[in-house]
């Protein structure tokens, strides 16, 4: 059957639902040969793929995850963008994460190592001292009760295992890519998502509206950032109640200063750990201290924490500068070493 899925995607023929869903079946349970895989994301690529394929991906890859408990009812939130994007800034999204907790809310952080920059959101979390191989039962606890998990895609997506050498071979950027962000196992209702390419914003968007996310955030910075730019304009679709509101905003609409790409570069795992404890710390005054706010801030807008971006900037400085964005570090790094 892989075969009758690979001639129609090079015939440029959509995959219904099912049909996709059965493919990425064959994909992830080890069914395929690595020439078959190959063909299967390169023919993808170059035919361009769906909203309709990219929920069945995002639909198989939660089902093949392993399930982390929550059991409170509170709105929990992932801010895991696709990467990819080349420009070398250091890590907002997963200092965000800590800033959003300092804040009140709950941060379900999936990530991985390193894919196209020089330091991961997993190794940025090793490098501050917290543990990477937790239970699902320890994450949920994390989440629940210190406001902050790690999810470490290699640990609770083990069916990846079978594509995994195969999409470093081919080495372009394929599906997977944009499914991370959309395969928490925590099934977070909330995100902010950041994507590499401006036409992915009204794309994911729709893809949100089909997996069943309350709100969301779509975002790309149009320097080619998959953040919120303080740098350029960004892109953000809102999705909300299944609608969707595409507008560009600016750093300026906040009341923050433009920054250059300079001022928000990072560099290896030594430097970004360096960022991201001076930022968390409330050491910080630069630039990168509102990339980090601003970025914060439509998270905890998302979740109800507040009812305007402004309110948002605002309070993730006073996190900031209280140290309690700090203070979930510790308590997470004590967490997991103990556990």
């Amino acid at each position: 059957m892989i075969r009758e899925y690979i001639k129609m995607l090079t015939e440029r023929v959509n995959l219904s639902e099912n049909q996709m869903k059965d493919l990425f079946n064959i994909l992830m349970s080890g069914n395929a040969t690595d020439a078959q895989i190959g063909a299967v994301l390169t023919a993808l690529k170059m035919k361009g793929e769906t909203e309709e394929e990219i929920s069945a991906a995002a639909k198989i890859m939660r089902e093949k995850s392993i399930p982390i408990p929550i059991k409170s009812k509170e709105k929990v939130i992932d801010t895991a963008g696709t990467g990819g994007d080349q420009l070398g800034t250091f890590n907002v999204s997963t200092i965000a994460g800590f800033v959003i907790a300092g804040a009140g809310a709950k941060v379900a952080k999936h990530g991985n190592r390193s894919i196209s920059s020089k330091c991961g959101s997993a190794d940025l979390i090793e490098a501050l001292g917290i543990k990477l191989e937790q239970t699902p039962e320890q994450v949920a606890y994390a989440i629940q009760n210190i406001g902050f998990g790690f999810i470490f895609a290699p640990l609770f997506h083990p069916a990846m295992k079978n594509v995994i050498k195969q999409r470093r071979e081919i080495g372009i950027k394929t599906i997977f890519n944009i499914l991370g962000p959309l395969s928490n196992p925590a099934k977070a209702e909330y995100q902010i998502i950041g994507v590499f390419d401006k036409n992915l914003v009204p794309l994911i968007a729709r893809v949100l509206i089909m997996i069943g996310i309350k709100k969301a955030y779509v975002v790309h910075g149009l320097e080619g950032l998959d953040e919120i730019s303080i740098t350029a304009p960004t892109l953000v679709a809102k999705v909300e109640n299944n609608e969707i509101e595409i507008k560009e905003i600016k750093p300026e609409d906040f009341g923050l200063k433009r920054a250059s790409i300079q001022d928000i570069k990072g560099a290896d795992i030594e430097k970004n750990k360096e960022i991201a404890l001076s930022i968390l710390k409330g050491e910080d005054y630069s630039p990168k201290v509102d990339f980090v706010a601003l970025n914060s801030a439509f998270a905890i807008e998302a979740v109800g924490v507040v009812n305007s971006i402004k309110e948002g900037i605002e309070l993730s400085k006073e996190v900031i500068y209280s140290k309690r964005a700090y203070e979930i570090v510790e308590k997470l790094r004590d967490f997991t070493n103990a556990s």
